[in-house]
């Protein structure tokens, strides 16, 4: 399914404008219209937020969401990532309507059409605005990637997995997700 993008110029305002039966994203000033994404990423959306909401309510760190949920980077960037965590230090951001700021971790489920907009432009813009962790995840391969956020706007491969193995995440210590409960 293809993507509709509205060229440069565009602004928060002008996101908040859009149609409310359609998702929309702003990056870098590009209106960015996403179709609804297809089942298996949901579902493996919803596997993911319930492991991390648990883990997270249970240790009081913070908080969880899920998509749609804008992120309010700045005028020109608003994102709704597929899950974020925000930690308990950072819940100011948090605001009534949106996040206001960089979550703590993002992570987000590729889908058809969108993996070089997860892969390359949002992966710079996290870096950009101080986004920690953030965590690719490709359903066709099986496989997670987790970067770290190393200097101001870029990021590190902390950890691949493919297929098999146990995602630790290094923002929520003690945080383990064996993949065989998030791709069955």
């Amino acid at each position: 399914m293809r993507t509709a993008i509205k060229k440069k110029g565009y602004t928060y305002e002008d996101y908040l404008k859009t149609p409310d039966d359609m998702r929309y994203e702003l990056i870098e000033g590009d209106l960015i219209m996403t179709p609804s994404p297809e089942t298996r990423h949901q579902r493996i959306v919803g596997r993911l937020f319930a492991k991390l909401f648990a883990y997270v309510k249970e240790g009081n760190s913070g908080e969880v969401f899920i998509s749609p949920f804008d992120v309010y980077l700045d005028n020109e960037n608003v994102v709704q990532p597929d899950i974020l965590f925000i930690s308990k230090e950072r819940i100011d951001i948090i605001g009534k309507k949106n996040i206001q700021g960089a979550p703590d971790l993002i992570i987000e489920i590729l889908s058809e059409g969108n993996a070089y907009r997860d892969t390359i432009q949002k992966k710079k813009l996290y870096a950009r605005f101080g986004v920690k962790e953030y965590w690719i995840i490709a359903p066709e391969d099986e496989m997670v990637e987790i970067y770290q956020l190393k200097n101001e706007d870029e990021y590190q491969l902390h950890r691949t997995y493919i297929k098999k193995g146990v995602i630790e995440s290094f923002i929520l210590s003690g945080l383990r997700i064996d993949l065989k409960e998030i791709f069955e």
